[in-house]
């Protein structure tokens, strides 16, 4: 049994005056307000969400597997 990667993004912009389909995928990752974080598997899908609102989130690395190593 393997362990699958997660990625852990925050949500450091508003989505104020944003399309909509922003705010939609901002959602889809489980964010909707400044300063929430999110824990997801590291997916290609995933992926291209975070690409698609890369303004208004960041990848936070995470301690915990760093730690692991």
């Amino acid at each position: 049994m393997s362990a699958q990667k997660t990625i852990t993004i925050e949500q450091y912009r508003s989505a104020i005056r944003r399309p909509e389909i922003q705010t939609a995928t901002l959602k889809g990752l489980k964010l909707n307000k400044l300063h929430r974080r999110s824990t997801l598997l590291d997916t290609p899908e995933v992926r291209g969400m975070i690409h698609r609102i890369a303004h208004l989130v960041r990848i936070v690395p995470d301690v915990a597997a760093a730690r692991k190593k």
